[in-house]
């Protein structure tokens, strides 16, 4: 039985744990704490597991913590 991949302008690029880290700007201790807890999807090829290019895009959105503006408090500049 042979299998074909077909190419694909949209293929989704899937990214090992030590690219994931390096993306982060983390250790690979990170991602892999991502994966056994779950917290991010994954794909496991055998005994690799991958993170999709685009879950990876999504986690990081999700985590983005926005800026707030706080009103003034009425105060002027000497």
């Amino acid at each position: 039985m042979t299998y074909r991949v077909e190419a694909s302008p949209l293929a989704e690029k899937y990214l090992s744990l030590p690219e994931v880290a390096e993306i982060l700007g983390t250790t690979i201790r990170f991602p892999r704490r991502l994966v056994e807890e779950r917290r991010i999807e994954f794909k496991r090829f055998g005994r690799h597991v991958r993170i999709a290019e685009s879950v990876l895009n999504a986690y990081i959105d999700q985590c983005t913590v926005s800026t707030i503006r706080r009103p003034s408090r009425g105060r002027r500049a000497a």
